[in-house]
């Protein structure tokens, strides 16, 4: 994997634990470690799949990007596709923010 697209995943880990509450981000933060691989890859095969199930109540569509995060860490062909998605849906993600934000608000 190149160095690059270790910087890019690494950079989304943190986006993701930032956003979530204390106890859920010290375990993302933990089950990226060397020795957690057989936690990470059962963890990493539940977040995709309630991801894909996120018309259920509960599991939510965050689920798949941060499985898919996980899984990559052990797939390395998975790596720098998933590091430029991640780029391009954060750029878009950006762009949209950005368009709300110019929006003018209506004046009552």
């Amino acid at each position: 994997m190149s160095a690059e697209a270790r910087a890019e995943l690494d950079r989304h880990f943190e986006w993701f634990a930032e956003r979530l509450p204390e106890k859920p981000a010290r375990f993302v933060r933990w089950v990226r470690q060397p020795s957690a691989l057989w936690v990470r890859i059962p963890v990493a095969a539940l977040l995709i799949l309630g991801g894909i199930l996120s018309f259920l109540p509960v599991v939510g569509l965050w689920m798949l990007p941060l499985g898919l995060l996980l899984i990559a860490q052990d797939v390395p062909f998975l790596q720098k596709p998933l590091a430029d998605t991640l780029g391009w849906l954060e750029l878009k993600w950006m762009e949209r923010k950005a368009k709300r934000a110019a929006r003018p608000k209506d004046r009552e």
